[in-house]
């Protein structure tokens, strides 16, 4: 394991002294009174001075620092230390490590199929009274259902990203006079009006390296949620239904209408073959050179603009809520996010785990930057930037329907495979329905 909080020296001027004419010196963590006021909202943790409790996860760099930074006053006044381990190999890792007895004691699973499979093979602890009456609290019944394997309650979420959104150029949209859509109709109606201009109203890629066409699958999802009921989704992800049922049938060429539309895309790349081959990351670009006007994608594209790019309401770049068909089944949305899911039960990590669903750990993550989360005791008041602070007043709103991003739902050779290979097919000129029978041919 990598240790990675950040470790902070105590200069005493009189041990210096004593260094300096003894030839040595004493480096100590910083620690603090556990009894000090500062340490009030940790009492419930304490106990477990000296303590070390690791961590594993697929977040990294600048968000891993800011991880360490979050959790730092909760380390400094129960005394456990947190080490914190990232990987970009974090799936298939995390596996080697659990199948060699040699699991971390805690582990951000960003796949609810994860979970479950780790579960049904005999690996995850069940979450302790606490940890379950704080996610209770803290989380809709829908987010608990993602922690949740036959019945028992396993893995409170942490961090959260909204995928139902669609960036655009404000400063466009003002000088060209469009309005923000807020019905599907009108999404349609101001696509036609910005390809009757000139210019290819959206703009996308899938390209991905070995995960190629993901963002693809994203939009199927997306717009299933808004074709159909919640039911019918929940049936899709858990093959309850057929993956060529005629409803996905709908879905996948009411989602065509755009992604397969000539006249739609693919603004600045070239033709509809050409999302195959743009990187995801360099989807949206164009809506900065006026050459595509809407990029659908998740929150967490905030990071893909170039440095100095204002993400706003009046900035450079901003998003919409991606419109629901019937606004009688209420506000759809797709979402991602991680569970904290525990292979050791000591005390230490079970306060580490109770922390960590706490209202207290998301306000002090969030005030961090980058970072949003489905914590109802998340304000938003503490969110910095404007893209954040409208994923979490979406993830919030009592209108809200969220369904979490279905490839994640299901096993990792549809959902992470012939799902992925699909939707790429697709793109290049496959038909509809000979996709999905490809995928439902691979669940069998």
């Amino acid at each position: 394991m990598i240790a990675n909080r950040r470790n902070r020296l105590v200069a005493l001027t009189a041990v210096a002294g004593l260094a300096l004419v003894g030839g040595c010196g004493a480096d100590e963590k910083e620690t603090l009174d556990p009894n000090s006021a500062e340490c009030a909202p940790y009492t419930a943790y304490q106990g477990h001075d000296g303590e070390t409790v690791s961590i594993y996860g697929s977040i990294r760099d600048a968000e891993q620092d800011s991880l360490n930074e979050a959790w730092d006053m909760f380390s400094q006044c129960t005394g456990i230390e947190i080490e914190y381990e990232g990987s970009g190999e974090f799936e298939a890792q995390l596996q080697v490590r659990v199948d060699g007895g040699n699991a971390p004691d805690l582990a951000f699973l960003p796949q609810p199929g994860l979970l479950e499979t780790l579960v049904e093979a005999g690996k995850v602890k069940e979450a302790p009274a606490e940890v379950k009456t704080l996610a209770e609290q803290n989380w809709t019944k829908d987010w608990l259902g993602y922690g949740t394997v036959d019945g028992t309650f396993y893995a409170a979420p942490l961090g959260s990203n909204v995928k139902s959104f669609v960036w655009y150029s404000p400063g466009f949209f003002e000088e060209k006079g469009y309005k923000v859509p807020t019905t599907w109709d009108e999404m349609t109606a101001l696509s036609d009006t910005i390809a009757d201009s000139g210019i290819k109203p959206w703009c996308a890629g899938i390209e991905s390296g070995d995960a190629t066409g993901w963002p693809a699958t994203d939009w199927i999802e997306d717009v299933l949620l808004r074709t159909a009921d919640t039911d019918t989704y929940d049936k899709w992800v858990s093959h309850g239904i057929p993956f060529n049922d005629p409803k996905i049938v709908e879905a996948v060429d009411k989602a065509g209408s755009i992604l397969k539309n000539d006249k739609y895309v693919n603004g600045g790349f070239g033709d509809v073959k050409s999302i195959a081959s743009t990187a995801f990351q360099e989807g949206g670009q164009p809506i900065l050179e006026a050459k595509c006007a809407m990029h659908r994608q998740a929150s967490f594209y905030a990071a893909q603009w170039p440095d100095g790019t204002n993400v706003g309401p009046d900035g450079d770049v901003f998003a919409f809520y991606f419109p629901a068909i019937d606004a009688s089944q209420g506000k759809p949305v797709l979402v991602g996010g991680e569970l904290t899911a525990a292979f050791n039960d000591r005390g230490e990590v079970k306060a580490v785990q109770q922390y960590l669903a706490s209202a207290d750990f998301a306000n002090s993550r969030a005030k961090l930057g980058s970072w949003v989360s489905a914590n109802k005791g998340l304000k938003v008041e503490n969110v910095p930037s404007p893209i954040d602070k409208l994923s979490v007043e979406t993830l919030q709103d009592e209108n809200a329907v969220i369904r979490f991003d279905g490839s994640d739902l299901m096993p990792a050779k549809v959902g992470a495979g012939t799902f992925w290979r699909g939707m790429t097919d697709w793109i290049t000129g496959k038909d509809t329905q000979g996709t999905l029978d490809y995928i439902e041919d691979s669940w069998k």
